[in-house]
């Protein structure tokens, strides 16, 4: 079992963007949709935005004309690049892949 590293989040605030990474592994790597997911406090993870092996994209409404998600298969890694961060996307991101454990997450804070 592999476990992805995710990075990027911090501390931004309302407006502000940032962009998350995820390393991952595996020689199929190209061929899985990769997902990431995010976890309000006191909730249970959630779907933000999914990418295929040949690039289709879906987004949760709630992030749609604001956050992208994107991949690189050369170096094994998906991205999601959020701009127009709003209080209401503070969590805890995860990504994953079908080949992949639940990793320790990035945190994302948007405060004032």
């Amino acid at each position: 079992q592999v476990q992805p590293v995710e990075s990027g989040g911090g501390l931004v605030q309302p407006g502000g963007s940032l962009r998350l990474s995820c390393a991952a592994s595996g020689n199929l790597f190209s061929s899985y949709t990769m997902v990431w997911y995010r976890q309000f406090p006191g909730k249970q993870r959630g779907l933000v935005a999914s990418i295929s092996s040949d690039g289709r994209t879906v987004y949760v409404d709630s992030v749609k004309g604001r956050f992208t998600i994107s991949r690189d298969n050369a170096a094994k890694s998906v991205y999601l690049l959020m701009n127009n961060l709003e209080p209401e996307d503070t969590g805890v991101y995860y990504c994953k892949g079908p080949n992949l454990v639940w990793g320790q997450g990035t945190q994302v804070t948007v405060s004032s």
